[in-house]
């Protein structure tokens, strides 16, 4: 077995570990996060937060896709703009070619670490119901095909048949690795879990977003989404996400880490409210970054398509197929409202106290500011 030095490859001296309240059958985390059977584990050095560990055993893997000079990556904290920067960044760099948009957007620009932040015992669930729903096989001979480990032989043929239906919604590295170029990738990844040449090769576009507006959003996505399905209330939730203790935590640290390689050439560090404020302007501003120039009718048919509430409507960037794959509950939708200031209707005036003074207190060595004067318009 080759040295990771001799073969090229960039040590991760990063260790996950499990967090012990998290793990209790009959503690309080496991009521609200019922899915999370193996509670949550954190990196060590970093403190970033993952459900699995899946995904801490393909971390060094993912650290090590080496990334192209043309390939861009769409940077964010969850629910701070992902899906629409990244379509919007899709389509800048396929010379808007809206015909191919409408393919689903996870397919044209995959989600990098998609394939293993799911806990295997979910991971099995979806399969075994989509293969029971949607092959119509019997549900007794499938439970002996995963007790005699036959799945795991006929696991490649499956996936071939489900990629059919919805494409290759969920990739693995090495899947990722024999894309055509320009690839776009999404991730909620830390920098410091990604190639450590990345800033060097490639380019990367790193959203940010009010916090308050992302706690409101990322709580309706832990409603939404059965692999995490919280049961808990608005205020519960952010304790959790002021605690650090969810899905893609700590959120300062990774907002932070960004905002301080700003002025890097290959990083453009840009603000979900911008976007709303001067969608044209921003798309422009993105094209420079990327080194396109969209002519007058194709930007105008950009902001068109990327019009807020139009693109809540878009099929193939509302993730669909995680209905198909019952990764989604049957009720809301993955792009909800895109508002600002939509904190203002949710939060008790103790708990905005309380989340203020959080921001003050991670804040207070930074010049960052968060943009809130559109919130008086939505």
């Amino acid at each position: 077995m080759p040295s990771n030095e001799s073969s090229g490859r960039h040590p991760l001296n990063v260790k996950f570990v499990p967090i012990p309240e998290t793990l209790p059958e009959d503690g309080q985390f496991r009521q609200d996060f019922p899915s999370y059977t193996d509670g949550l584990v954190e990196a060590s050095p970093g403190g970033y937060i993952t459900t699995t560990q899946v995904f801490a055993e393909n971390a060094e893997n993912i650290f090590n896709l080496k990334p192209r000079p043309d390939d861009v990556f769409v940077l964010t904290f969850p629910k701070s703009g992902t899906t629409w920067t990244q379509d919007l960044v899709w389509l800048l760099m396929n010379n808007c070619d809206f015909e191919r948009s409408k393919i689903p957007l996870v397919i044209r620009s995959p989600f990098l670490e998609m394939n293993y932040y799911v806990p295997k015992a979910l991971q099995e669930k979806y399969e075994r119901d989509a293969i029971i729903s949607k092959m119509r096989l019997p549900a007794f001979l499938v439970d002996l095909m995963y007790r005699f480990n036959i799945m795991d032989i006929v696991r490649p043929a499956v996936m071939k048949i489900m990629n059919l239906v919805v494409g290759e919604a969920v990739r693995d590295l090495n899947q990722l690795e024999r894309m055509k170029s320009p690839r776009v990738f999404k991730t909620h990844l830390p920098l410091y879990l990604l190639h450590p040449e990345l800033l060097e090769t490639s380019k990367v576009v790193y959203v940010a977003r009010n916090p308050k507006d992302v706690i409101v959003s990322y709580f309706h996505f832990h409603k939404l989404m059965n692999q995490h399905k919280f049961t808990g209330d608005l205020e519960s939730f952010a304790d959790y996400f002021m605690k650090d203790r969810l899905y893609s935590s700590p959120y300062f640290p990774h907002l932070l880490d960004a905002w301080t390689k700003r002025h890097h050439p290959n990083l453009l560090f840009i603000f979900y409210e911008d976007l709303k404020r001067d969608l044209r302007g921003e798309i422009q501003k993105i094209g420079r970054f990327l080194g396109r120039y969209p002519n007058e009718y194709q930007l105008n048919k950009m902001v068109e398509h990327l019009r807020i509430d139009k693109f809540a409507t878009n099929k193939s960037v509302n993730f669909e197929h995680y209905r198909w794959l019952n990764f989604m509950s049957p009720d809301g939708r993955f792009i909800r409202n895109g508002k600002t200031g939509d904190w203002k209707n949710h939060f008790s005036p103790e708990l905005n106290a309380r989340i203020e003074e959080w921001m003050k207190e991670n804040l207070k060595d930074t010049d960052l500011n968060f943009i809130t004067e559109l919130e008086q318009q939505d």
